[in-house]
């Protein structure tokens, strides 16, 4: 078994909903810093601390349970009492939390020693109702005003934030018990505790929260019973609905699991056409919040898994599809948003995410999930539901997606709060030039120009299933033309490889980077060029040997520790992997996955990261961690789940019934069964296994008929992938 890597710093966070909470190892928070209670983008709680007798406990361990609970063990160092000293590891202290709406919170104080204590515990609490963004930014402003009370009757100690009509609030409710009653000064709870010899005190604490008028409610339940309350319980439905694998594999069945059990945490409870609907979080902890780019992209990759996840981020981002310019959000009328907030500075427009629209390919990632949902369910009232949506779409694409009308997308801010970038790769330093010179102006990324190609086909086929041929063909032809003008401008002959961009001067960016893998893809590579761009990326100096880099080796701002010029990202790895399958190069796909699933056995849990260091790969050596990576985050938890559509050449086809595949297992990954995977409301278990050189493959359950071998073509003629029978 691979050796572990830790992901960022020592901490635990759980979180359930738009609430998070981030503490030290020992479960308490220190200010100044980052770690608190989150909820709605506000830090409720920015001071958490607890003292016996003033002295702090000793951690013994402390860890997240759950992705929504935690337990953390402590004893006592030694102090004086009033009754003499209290030597060193008598008590026994264990503060157990976990959230569903607001958060439960148990302590327990053992007495381990031969003789009776007494003595006092203090619980510290403060709350700063800090906007997450200047956490984030290490520059909290304090705008409203705070006010503390304490009701001894009650116990319930109330703080609330108002900054005009931006209201929250946090009550912090302490149980009766045994009738002894807690005292509250100073800021600190504190309880007299007398305990006799093998006896265990216990209190349970309610956090609850404040929204203007709307009150989120604690479990009551003790963390004992937290397996039993109703979020773990809706989790454990979840698991049993969803795509499962069996595998000689321990380390590939390990990763698909975890990935399970993470989009299973990051499902993000929001109101929907006709209900609440589950959409991936983007990320924990900064990110527990609605994306374009992010949830659609999550939502391709659990196709397979989940595809109510696809329905639900539809849905949700058709309600905020926009319908007017506003520059300061970067909104254009059909544009699908970027990111949404609610915290104080949202609230006051202070920045542009209310919701901001700065992003150039969530608008045509939008109609590529759109085709993907409607193809792995056959609803078709989905279809109809959102085609005014997905029309707007298009009209944004060529409106405003294209800014100069030269047939291709461009992206530029015209917000004074906007983003540089508006692609996947939004950092500012991440689109440069050959000799490390940031590009400014618009840029016209190579992905984008596929991303909309891949878009169009895919409409192209939805409207031709529902009677309109006359639009389906005038999609194909610009399809047809915009593959056309790519090949031709974005190609270089010299380099041998695709420019990354064109400039604002329409000028080739010809610097080596992985966004060429996307258009892989979207299909949008001429197919006599494949190989080239597949051996292009398979180089050492893009492939670490945990991954592709985000950029080349041998461009002069390489830096593996950097964000997006250098480190690995899983879920663009697994975008690429199924765009060489997709160009029939299924060994440089497996090697891929290969990769990502070695990387992932180093991580604690074989739990991918956001990202991770594109150090070179040693014999001896592991994946670095990236500092500041989300982990769980949603595309890197949907990476294994791509990763294997790769290796199975896995496509569903509910409007015809039909389930292709293409297995081409490798070595290390001789067999694997699917089972419930979903065709519309039909469920198949699949068994593959190599047989020599060969991959063959037995359906256990579901009509054996349905499903077929069928190859991946390079040019695609039907909704983007073009199905030939083998």
């Amino acid at each position: 078994m691979s050796f572990k890597v830790q992901v960022g710093p020592a901490q635990i966070a759980i979180h359930q909903g738009q609430t998070v909470f981030v503490t030290r190892p020992d479960g308490q928070v220190k200010s100044p810093g980052n770690h608190g209670l989150y909820f709605r983008d506000t830090r409720l709680i920015s001071t958490w601390a607890i003292y016996v007798n003033g002295e702090k406990w000793d951690l013994l361990n402390g860890v997240a349970v759950a992705a929504h609970a935690a337990r953390i063990h402590a004893t006592n160092p030694s102090f004086m009492t009033e009754d003499g000293p209290i030597a060193a590891r008598t008590l026994g202290l264990l503060i157990g939390r976990h959230i569903e709406g607001g958060m439960h919170e148990d302590i327990y104080v053992s007495n381990n020693g031969l003789g009776p204590v007494r003595f006092n515990l203090e619980i510290a609490i403060r709350a700063d109702f800090a906007d997450i963004f200047e956490v984030k930014a290490n520059a909290v402003v304090r705008r409203g005003s705070i006010a503390t009370s304490w009701s001894p009757q009650r116990q319930m100690v109330h703080n609330s934030y108002r900054n005009r009509d931006f209201h929250r609030e946090i009550i912090v409710r302490a149980d009766a018990g045994d009738g002894e009653h807690a005292v509250y000064a100073n800021g600190r709870l504190t309880f007299e505790i007398a305990l006799k010899p093998g006896d265990v005190w216990h209190r349970c604490l309610y956090y609850e929260f404040i929204d203007g008028k709307e009150r989120v409610l604690a479990p009551r339940g003790c963390i004992d019973a937290s397996s039993e309350a109703r979020h773990s319980q809706k989790i454990s439905e979840w698991q049993t609905t969803v795509l499962k694998i069996v595998t000689s594999n321990e380390e590939f069945y390990r990763n698909f699991n975890q990935g399970v059990l993470d989009m299973a945490a990051l499902r993000l409870p929001l109101k929907g056409t006709s209900g609440m609907v589950f959409v991936p979080a983007a990320g924990l902890p900064w990110f527990l919040a609605l994306f374009g780019r992010d949830t659609l992209i999550a939502s391709l990759q659990t196709m397979i898994v989940y595809p109510e996840f696809a329905e639900g981020t539809l849905d949700v981002l058709a309600q905020y599809q926009a319908h007017e310019r506003d520059d300061y959000r970067d909104a254009e009328p059909g544009k699908i948003l970027h990111e949404l907030r609610y915290g104080e500075l949202a609230h006051f427009r202070q920045i542009p995410h209310t919701p901001y629209y700065g992003t150039a390919d969530a608008t045509s990632l939008y109609l590529v999930a759109l085709h993907a949902a409607w193809r792995a369910t056959g609803d078709t009232d989905l279809i109809e539901r959102l085609l005014p949506t997905a029309e707007a779409c298009l009209d944004w694409i060529d409106k405003y997606g294209d800014r100069d009308g030269d047939g291709f997308q461009e992206y530029q801010t015209r917000s004074t709060a906007g983003y540089e970038n508006m692609s996947w790769k939004d950092a500012g330093n991440s689109i440069v030039y050959p000799d490390g010179t940031l590009v400014d102006g618009p840029k016209a990324l190579c992905e984008l120009q596929g991303y909309v190609y891949d878009a169009w086909l895919r409409m192209a086929e939805i409207y031709e299933a529902f009677d309109n041929g006359r639009r389906a063909g005038v999609l194909r032809r610009k399809a047809q033309r915009l593959f056309e003008k790519f090949n031709e401008d974005f190609w270089d002959e010299e380099l041998g490889f695709y420019a990354l961009a064109l400039d604002g001067a329409k000028k080739k960016v010809l610097t080596v980077a992985s966004n060429v893998g996307h258009c892989l893809w979207s299909g949008i590579i001429a197919p006599e060029r494949a190989e080239q761009v597949v051996k292009r990326l398979m180089r050492k100096d893009m492939r670490s040997g945990w991954g592709i880099r985000t950029l080349s080796a041998d461009h002069p701002s390489f830096n593996p520790y950097d964000y997006q010029t250098g480190a690995v990202w899983p879920h663009d790895n697994s975008l690429i992997a199924l765009g060489m399958k997709r160009y029939g190069f299924p060994r440089e796909a497996a090697l891929v996955a290969r990769e990502l699933s070695g990387a992932a056995s180093h991580f604690l849990l074989n739990q991918l990261p956001e990202l991770y260091g594109g150090l070179q790969r040693e014999e001896d050596g592991f994946p670095v961690q990236y500092l500041g990576a989300n982990v769980p985050q949603a595309w890197a938890a949907g990476t294994p789940f791509l990763l294997l559509q790769a290796l199975l050449g896995l496509q569903q086809d509910a409007p015809r019934g039909k389930i292709y595949v293409d297995p081409v297992l490798p070595d290390w990954l001789p067999d694997i069964t699917l089972m419930d995977l979903r065709l519309g409301r039909a469920r198949f278990d699949i068994h593959f296994w190599r047989d020599g050189r060969e991959t063959q493959f037995e359906v256990l359950e579901g009509d054996a008929a349905a499903v077929e071998k069928a190859a991946l073509a390079t040019l695609a003629s039907v909704g983007g992938v073009e199905h030939v029978p083998t």
